[in-house]
C-alpha cells in the first residue's frame, strides 16, 4: 500500500510539473527551433537519469525500449514544439488535456475494459470543450498549431498505453534515460537539416527557460511518471495528466497575459466538467463509510473511469 501511495504522489507531482512545459517551451522557442529544443532538452536530462539508473541500464538497452522513446518522446516533443510555435500557451495546454481521453479510448479499443456511460459522457464533453477552445482564436493561436499539438497528443496517448510493458521489471530511471537518448537522436537530424546550427542566445531568459524545461519540466516529471506507471494501471496514470492543462492554462492566462474570450472560458469549463464527470463513480460514493474519509484503496473510481483492470 505504501508503494501505491508513493506512486500516486509521484504521478500527481509529474502532472503538475508538466503544466510548466508549454510555457517554458514557448519561452525557449524564442532562441531555438523545435528540433534543437528537443535535442538539448533531452541531452541535459538523459545523462542525469542514466547515472541515477546506472544499475538498470543493461536491462533497459533494448530495441523496443529505444524505439518507444524515439516515437513517444522524440516525435511527440517535436510535434508539440512545432504546434507551440504556431499557437498560444493556453490553447496548447488545453489541447494537451485530451491525453487522458485518448488513453481511455485506446485502452478500451485494446480490450482493457469498457468505461461507464457517465465516463464516456465526460470524455465527449472534455473533447468538445477542447474543440471550442481551439476554435475560439486568441492571441497567437492558429488551427494549424492546435492540430500539430493534437497530433502529439495522439502519439503521447499511444506511448502511455504501451509504456507499462517496457517498464515491467526494469528501473524507471534507466528506461527513461534510454528513451530520452533515443528521442534526442531522432530529433537531431531534423534539427541539422531544417534549422541549421543554433545562434548564440541574445538574452539569458531563453537559456534559463530551457534549463528549467530540461530539469523541472522534463527530467523530474518524466522520471516521476515512469515510477508511477510501473506501479499502477495506464488508465489511472493517465488521469493525473489532467493536472497539466490546468497549470498550463493558468500560466498562459496570468503569466503571458493572453486574452480570454467568453467561448474559451466556456470551453475550459466544459473540459473541467468532462474531467470531473469521467472520474465520478456514484456507486463508489454509496460504498464510502459515513463520517469518514475515503480509504486509500477507494481510488478505484479513477481506474474505472479510464479502464477496468491493469494494462497488460
Amino acid at each position: 500500500m505504501t508503494t501505491h501511495r508513493t506512486a500516486l504522489l509521484a504521478l500527481a507531482a509529474a502532472g503538475a510539473l508538466w503544466g510548466l512545459t508549454v510555457p517554458l517551451s514557448k519561452l525557449s522557442l524564442d532562441w531555438l527551433g523545435g528540433g534543437w529544443l528537443t535535442v538539448i532538452r533531452f541531452a541535459i536530462a538523459a545523462p542525469v537519469l542514466a547515472y541515477v539508473g546506472r544499475r538498470g541500464l543493461r536491462a533497459a538497452l533494448t530495441p523496443r525500449i529505444a524505439f518507444a522513446g524515439a516515437i513517444g518522446f522524440g516525435a511527440v516533443i517535436m510535434l508539440q514544439n512545432a504546434g507551440i510555435e504556431r499557437t498560444s500557451v493556453s490553447h496548447a495546454a488545453l489541447v494537451v488535456g485530451a491525453v487522458p481521453v485518448m488513453v481511455a479510448l485506446m485502452a478500451a479499443a485494446l480490450g482493457h475494459g469498457v468505461a461507464r456511460p457517465t465516463a464516456w459522457a465526460g470524455y465527449g464533453l472534455a473533447l468538445a470543450g477542447i474543440a471550442v477552445v481551439a476554435g475560439g482564436g486568441g492571441a497567437g493561436a492558429t488551427s494549424a498549431g492546435d492540430l500539430l499539438v493534437f497530433g502529439s497528443v495522439a502519439l503521447s496517448a499511444t506511448f502511455i498505453v504501451m509504456q507499462p510493458r517496457r517498464l515491467a521489471g526494469r528501473d524507471p530511471a534507466a528506461v527513461t534515460a534510454v528513451q530520452f537518448t533515443a528521442g534526442g537522436l531522432v530529433a537531431l537530424p531534423h534539427a541539422l537539416a531544417f534549422e541549421g546550427l543554433p545562434a548564440a542566445p541574445a538574452e539569458a531568459g531563453p537559456v534559463a527557460a530551457i534549463v528549467a524545461l530540461a530539469l523541472v519540466g522534463t527530467l523530474l516529471p518524466f522520471w516521476l511518471f515512469a515510477y508511477g506507471q510501473a506501479h499502477v494501471p495506464a488508465g489511472l496514470a493517465g488521469a493525473f495528466l489532467n493536472l497539466e492543462p490546468l497549470v498550463g492554462v493558468a500560466v498562459g492566462w496570468v503569466g503571458f497575459g493572453e486574452a480570454v474570450a467568453a467561448n474559451q472560458l466556456l470551453g475550459g469549463v466544459a473540459v473541467l466538467a468532462g474531467i470531473a464527470l469521467s472520474t465520478w463513480n456514484p456507486s463508489e460514493e454509496r460504498r464510502r463509510p459515513r463520517g469518514g474519509r475515503p480509504r486509500p484503496w477507494r481510488l478505484r473510481p479513477l481506474i474505472a473511469a479510464y479502464e477496468r483492470g491493469p494494462c497488460a
